[in-house]
């Protein structure tokens, strides 16, 4: 999704798309698990 606003405020220079983009990408730095980067703490099937 932040691609994409950047993508938007490049073509069309919207300050609001700037700004959503940021805002997106500082709560992904300080929310690892929104951004996928967290450990994923599901089993790996060794199930008995």
């Amino acid at each position: 999704m932040r691609d994409f606003t950047w993508h938007v405020f490049k073509q069309t220079g919207d300050i609001e798309a700037y700004l959503l983009y940021k805002e997106m990408n500082d709560l992904s730095m300080a929310d690892p698990i929104a951004d996928g980067l967290a450990e994923d703490d599901s089993d790996s099937g060794d199930e008995d």
